[in-house]
């Protein structure tokens, strides 16, 4: 059997850093895109809301709001920082 060399820590900057920032409500950018003044940021529904659970969605460099749906590269990345 092969021994797995992958460590089993938790890189500080990867997706799960990331996501629980999202969580304590901040907004979120990864150092390597390409767009300036892009971020994430988690939208928790309230009673006037048309959705009716929380999503992430990202703020593009035209101050546009999308869904948002993370990518291989995304997931793996070690370069998250708060925005």
């Amino acid at each position: 059997m092969e021994e797995n060399n992958a460590s089993t820590t938790t890189p500080e900057n990867g997706i799960g850093w990331a996501v629980k920032q999202l969580h304590y409500g901040q907004r979120v950018a990864r150092a390597g895109w390409n767009g300036k003044r892009m971020y994430l940021e988690l939208q928790v529904p309230d009673e006037h809301s048309e959705m009716t659970e929380p999503y992430v969605y990202l703020k593009t460099p035209r101050d546009e709001f999308i869904p948002w749906n993370c990518s291989q590269a995304d997931m793996l990345a070690i370069d998250w920082t708060i925005a």
